[in-house]
């Protein structure tokens, strides 16, 4: 592997230390690199860098690390797609999709997606570095991602990044300055965003329309966390986990019998259905629901969920996610389920409460993850720093208010008739689930007339689905396929 360096530009900063760290602020350092993918041998050059962000004055004030991925034996050149990933949290590095589903290198894991050691990556033989090159984008105190001090060591203000409308403004603009630098205007382009990357996706969509001129072929949502219903309660967010709450207890074998003896995809659209028709407008009524109705609802309840009916009529059939990852297995194994992948069990200090001790899935992710990009920007793409590579970062009290960003995709898609959405979500995700995010695409245009360029695609496994070997490989290659129906292929951007 051969490396090239190049270094412009060093800043110090301050940290509460024996001495300055410090990181770059504009620097580019490039490895070449050939990968395998589905049996072709394709050339890329890995560029781990870091650009600067610029206030409104042009004044600096942050340094975004990022990873691009270009392949160098296709013809098409910088027309190529030009995908831009992002992870989500808000303060989650991109290293979850990074090393585990699109690039050209992933984890040492198992085909479930359990860690194993010695702890590593691997080619990705299901890349779609194939077909589009590829930016990971770390926001500000993600990854190697930093704010800057001004000459008087103050630091810019929070507010400047750390909120849904401040985050997509100045990453539009980081995007645009990356695409002239790499000279890629000629690209169709494409973001995709995982968890809350789903709502800053969708604000960006019409943010970079609208802002920087530039206009995407397709917006990709995985996982999506949408906060017009996540964390909101009630009928509406309460109803929607049913499905979920379906899916898991199939997957635990916690179902009737009935159910338990056909496949998931056959039992889902009933749960749908009575989540929709029937749970939604019991919960509405709340206190002044009849008992016979209630006492019928719990039932169903019960069969849909594999939780008994006492527990879900104490509940006021009103069930929280974190009773459910505590209770499903209680009477069982006494085991907990995931959060965020509910195929993964934990031990809690005792049997008893109403939620889990800790998220067993993120506790076995970190496991892989962290020592993986760790070694993996040192070893392999040449940048070594004593900085810490935040997996999760220090985003502060995130600003939630004013989120337009279903809407804003919205006005991006009707304004452009060449973009074209994909939510992708796996049926045991228990935080982000995966009938909430088909009820959010329902939600963007209640006219119906851009229905026909949105599309879903579910997976076997939860949040991060591209962990277990047969959805990376299907995921991917839903990836392609959406890419390739969103290239304009001569045609016209007209109605």
């Amino acid at each position: 592997m051969k490396k090239i360096l190049t270094l412009l530009t060093l800043l110090t900063i301050n940290v509460c230390m024996s001495q300055d760290l410090q990181i770059p602020v504009d620097t580019a350092y490039i490895t070449t690199n050939t990968v395998k993918i589905k049996g072709k041998a394709i050339e890329y050059n890995a560029e781990t860098g870091f650009q600067p962000v610029w206030d409104d004055n042009g004044k600096l004030i942050a340094s975004l690390n990022y990873t691009y991925y270009k392949r160098t034996n296709d013809s098409q050149n910088n027309q190529r797609p030009l995908l831009f990933s992002f992870n989500g949290g808000p303060g989650s590095a991109s290293v979850w999709m990074h090393l585990a589903y699109t690039g050209p290198k992933i984890l040492k894991i198992d085909d479930e997606g359990y860690p194993v050691q010695p702890y590593g990556v691997k080619d990705n033989p299901n890349s779609i570095l194939d077909l589009t090159d590829i930016v990971y984008i770390n926001p500000v105190n993600t990854g190697y991602s930093r704010k800057i001090a001004d000459a008087e060591g103050k630091m810019p203000d929070d507010e400047l990044f750390f909120g849904i409308n401040a985050d997509t403004k100045y990453l539009a603009g980081w995007m645009n300055t990356f695409v002239t630098r790499h000279n890629r205007w000629e690209s169709p382009k494409f973001i995709i965003g995982e968890s809350y990357g789903g709502t800053r996706v969708m604000g960006l969509s019409l943010e970079l329309q609208n802002r920087q001129w530039m206009y995407l072929n397709g917006v990709i949502m995985v996982s999506p966390a949408d906060y017009k219903v996540l964390r909101v309660g009630g009928p509406l967010s309460s109803s929607l986990n049913l499905p979920y709450y379906t899916a898991a207890a199939w997957y635990h074998k916690q179902l009737p019998q009935e159910l338990q003896s056909k496949d998931l995809l056959e039992i889902l659209p009933d749960a749908e259905a009575f989540a929709i028709n029937d749970l939604m407008p019991a919960i509405a009524k709340g206190g002044f629901i009849s008992d016979i109705e209630k006492n019928a609802i719990a039932e169903k309840m019960s069969y849909f969920s594999g939780l008994s009916k006492k527990v879900i009529l104490q509940q006021n059939l009103d069930v929280p996610n974190s009773f459910f990852w505590k209770e499903l297995l209680r009477n069982t194994s006494a085991m907990t389920i995931g959060r965020l992948d509910s195929r993964y069990l934990g031990i809690d200090k005792v049997e008893t409460g109403s939620s889990p001790d800790y998220n067993s899935e993120i506790t076995s992710w970190l496991h892989s993850f962290t020592p993986a990009i760790n070694y993996y920007m040192k070893n392999e793409l040449g940048f070594s720093t004593d900085v810490k590579y935040n997996v999760f970062g220090n985003v502060g009290n995130w600003d939630r208010s004013n989120d337009n960003t279903r809407d804003n995709l919205r006005q991006a898609m009707a304004q452009n008739p060449y973009l074209k959405v994909l939510t992708q979500s796996g049926y045991y995700d228990g935080a982000t689930t995966y009938f909430s995010a088909k009820y959010s695409q329902w939600q963007i245009d209640p006219s119906g007339k851009l229905k026909d360029r949105f599309s879903f695609k579910g997976y076997r496994s939860g949040h991060m689905m591209y962990l277990r070997n047969e959805d990376l490989i299907k995921a991917n290659d839903d990836l392609r396929d959406f890419i390739k129906s969103a290239l304009p292929n001569g045609k016209s951007a007209k109605y």
